[in-house]
């Protein structure tokens, strides 16, 4: 702001040019001094995707991380790190016939599950480097999970025709279909709990022992459109999830009904733009992504802002915020340790068509978090 005063004063003063065009200079100086597509120097992902990045997913046994993009391409890197210094390298990727919504692991980190616009879910063998449909849906697939029962395995796969189906990719038909009132959305697993965001602002709860079945469909304290979800721990067993919404908002709800009240169960603001006037009106921004920390219990949420940010739950605090980056953050996952943090710079199209510039780069990094994440000591 002090640079963009200057510049009116000294631009005004020695010729006197339009107003206008005096704002849209400094406005666009301002934005050249204050943010830049890598501000906290992170590790650049080789060879990133061409398009928007949808989905980024770490291998739950190795430090391999998969990236499904809008330009129809499933990729996967090996992450590195010799001494402080991360590196990647490309290791190899598959297309499909539309863009790509969502990724996940098989529970031995051998496969990899891609849904997304072509209404179909491909099984990616990195042995062999096949890739064979496994599931169908009458509309795109939003959301691919793998579940790993005691009895059984599959992928739960949820779409935009208001189904949740689970398939043994063995088979050609789904073991179960359950439908729902809604578009799913989002989704996480962490047996024995499923969640899955719908449309209008609903969370159905499922537990996976014996068979997948629906416990209850809620509503959070949310009022906008939900984006994300993620599941926590407790004492090593899942107890309950954060979600996230449009709204810079995101909300802490715990599995236990007996806690609706206490202080376990609340909401609170993210990805907002700080201002100390207030008649001047706060720019809130999309929370894209909502991820915890698997040793800590602690979590990160990115946004349009460009930013991404570290919380603890328990302590009701922020650990640490970023850096603005030039582009919205779409998306982000942890490693199977926590040593690592990964997060996409690509639009989220969250300011439309006339925002979408075809010229900018998209990035994926990745950061070595080390203990940003720690809890705050009680």
């Amino acid at each position: 702001e002090m640079i963009k005063q200057w510049y009116q004063r000294r631009v005004r003063g020695l010729w006197s040019l339009p107003y206008l065009y005096l704002t849209v200079f400094t406005d666009h100086l301002t934005e050249m001094f204050s943010s830049s597509h890598n501000p906290n120097k992170d590790h650049e992902v080789t060879q990133p995707p061409n398009d928007s990045v949808s989905s980024l997913s770490f291998s739950p046994s190795a430090d391999f991380l998969v990236g499904g993009s809008w330009d129809n391409c499933v990729r996967c890197w090996e992450i590195k790190q010799s001494g402080s210094v991360v590196q990647s390298e490309p290791k190899a990727e598959q297309l499909m016939a539309g863009p790509i919504l969502s990724t996940c692991w098989s529970g031995d980190g051998s496969k990899v599950f891609a849904g997304g616009c072509d209404k179909s879910v491909k099984m990616w063998d990195l042995n062999s480097n096949t890739f064979t449909q496994v599931a169908a849906h009458d509309a795109p697939v939003k959301t691919v999970n793998w579940i790993q029962a005691p009895g059984y395995q599959c992928i739960m796969t949820g779409s935009w025709d208001k189904t949740l189906k689970f398939w043994d990719t063995r088979q050609q038909q789904p073991m179960m279909t359950i439908n729902c009132e809604e578009r799913v959305y989002a989704s996480d697993v962490l047996y024995p709990a499923a969640v899955v965001v719908l449309a209008g602002r609903k969370v159905k709860v499922l537990s996976l022992e014996n068979q997948p079945t629906v416990l209850h469909t809620s509503e959070p304290p949310l009022r906008y459109q939900l984006r994300d979800i993620s599941i926590f721990k407790k004492d090593g067993k899942p107890a309950g999830y954060g979600v996230c919404s449009i709204e810079g908002r995101a909300a802490i709800e715990p599995f236990d009904n007996n806690s609706a009240n206490s202080k376990d169960k609340f909401t609170f603001k993210c990805h907002r733009s700080a201002t100390s006037d207030h008649n001047k009106p706060q720019e809130i921004y999309s929370v894209n992504g909502i991820k915890f920390h698997p040793s800590y219990g602690t979590l990160a949420t990115v946004g349009s802002d460009g930013k991404f940010a570290f919380w603890d739950k328990d302590a009701r605090t922020k650990l640490k915020g970023s850096e603005q980056l030039d582009n919205t953050i779409t998306c982000c996952d942890f490693n199977h340790n926590g040593q690592y943090f990964a997060y996409a710079s690509s639009y989220d199209w969250s300011k439309g068509h006339s925002f979408h510039n075809p010229q900018q780069k998209n990035y994926i990094f990745v950061r070595a978090v080390k203990d940003e994440l720690k809890p705050r000591k009680k």
